[in-house]
């Protein structure tokens, strides 16, 4: 059985983006193509449908060639269990109030058993300043996070 990842709607953004100038972005999104060749087989990819929400939003091409990607990817229901997991992520500070639906990744992530979450998202979720709150709420819940990491921390040994 293979492990489970969430992608994060960053994973698809930095996939189909034009290269960026940016040589942070532009290392980015060449890690994020590296492991989607190489590793990707490895796991049992899922997104949910806030994935596709935020996929669908901004220049009508863009958003085209991220829905593509995410076509044959399966999708986690957001429920009622989701929500209340993100209210407590929020309530217990784990993340800030603004970053609803930063806490509703991670809450699906949870939710579903996934093994990580996969993003580049770094300011409320990949974050090793929040991990210990995102944890500690996770256990008061009953629930094991996942592994929270970018895509050149999933590279293999």
């Amino acid at each position: 059985m293979k492990p489970k990842v969430y992608l994060e709607t960053t994973i698809i953004s930095y996939l189909t983006a034009k290269a960026s100038r940016d040589l942070i972005i532009a290392a980015h999104q060449e890690l994020t193509n590296e492991w989607w060749e190489n590793r990707k087989k490895y796991f049992d990819l899922f997104v949910s449908q806030l994935v596709i929400q935020e996929a669908k939003a901004g220049d009508k091409n863009a958003s085209q060639k991220r829905l593509s990607i995410l076509e044959s990817i399966p999708l986690l229901e957001l429920n009622e269990d989701v929500t209340s997991l993100a209210h407590d992520l929020i309530k217990e500070k784990a993340l800030p109030k603004k970053a609803v639906e930063d806490a509703l990744h991670i809450a699906i992530t949870i939710n579903h058993g996934m093994d990580y979450l996969l993003t580049w998202n770094c300011k409320h979720i990949a974050n090793a300043e929040r991990q210990h709150a995102i944890t500690a709420t996770c256990h008061k819940e009953g629930f094991e996070p996942p592994i929270i990491c970018t895509p050149e921390e999933l590279m293999g040994g």
